[in-house]
């Protein structure tokens, strides 16, 4: 069989259950195990940060990442690079929350942490997914790269931002909305075009809206059965849930394990 290149999405495709009690189902451990046997390569792609998901890539035996919305890679433990988002419209998207009072903070570095004016994001928020420090006067041309935005408001406040417009962006809380590069099959075909693969052999795992950018025709798109209908009309097929040996079936099905 020819080798394959695998990319899982985390939270409802790789992960199942809530944040803060996550799970790897034992099928999908015993998938992934069977794949690399087989003599696959097998990736995450996920919209989160390297920092905030490199400790989940080690805990779940994985080695290889695309992150950062496709715009970082990591290949054999080793991080090859991350590059940040457009900085002046990152800046003009801020300047315009400044001006029109949305609460905001930024990632100026690949960290755990993002920056902030003054304690409203936190008060807003109630946020426990990073820390967020505060720094008086904060202002963004004082630093030279920006990773990701973050603005505390409620749907449909959002759409009062012309700016917001000019950059990718994401709401998983109704708190706060996340800007950020949303374009994992960026980052996946720079993956495969390293290691001398083709892109018919890439296979992707995905459940939220935003795993659309890397369902593509040029290769095989696979939703879970959690996932939201617009993702499964865009997939090749269609698995049982996440949680009920999802990846495991699917595997099955097209005979790669």
């Amino acid at each position: 069989m020819e080798r394959k290149y695998f990319f899982f999405d985390i939270d409802g495709t790789l992960a199942a259950g809530e944040m803060r009690n996550q799970f790897i189902p034992e099928s999908t451990k015993r998938a992934l195990e069977e794949l690399r046997a087989a003599g696959h390569f097998v990736a995450i792609a996920t919209g989160r940060s390297y920092a905030m998901a490199v400790d989940h890539m080690r805990d779940m035996g994985f080695s290889n990442m695309v992150s950062d919305g496709g715009n970082g890679l990591t290949i054999d433990g080793k991080l090859i690079g991350i590059k940040p988002m457009d900085y002046e419209k990152c800046v003009a998207l801020i300047e315009e929350c400044e001006r029109k009072g949305f609460i905001w903070a930024f990632s100026p570095e690949n960290s755990k942490r993002r920056l902030a004016p003054d304690n409203r994001f936190h008060e807003f928020t109630r946020d426990v997914y990073m820390e967020t420090e505060v720094v008086p006067g904060l202002n963004p041309r004082d630093y030279k790269e920006i990773y990701k935005i973050y603005i505390a408001c409620f749907p449909p406040e959002e759409e009062k931002l012309k700016t917001l417009g000019e950059l990718p962006w994401c709401r998983f809380f109704k708190e706060f909305l996340f800007v950020e590069p949303a374009d994992k099959s960026v980052g996946i075909k720079a993956m495969v075009d390293r290691l001398g693969g083709d892109y018919k052999d890439v296979v992707v795992f995905g459940d939220e809206k935003n795993d659309i950018s890397m369902f593509r025709k040029e290769w095989t798109s696979i939703a879970m059965g959690n996932a939201i209908e617009e993702l499964k009309r865009l997939a090749d097929y269609v698995t049982d849930d996440c949680d009920k040996d999802g990846i495991y079936n699917a595997c099955r099905h097209f005979g790669w394990i």
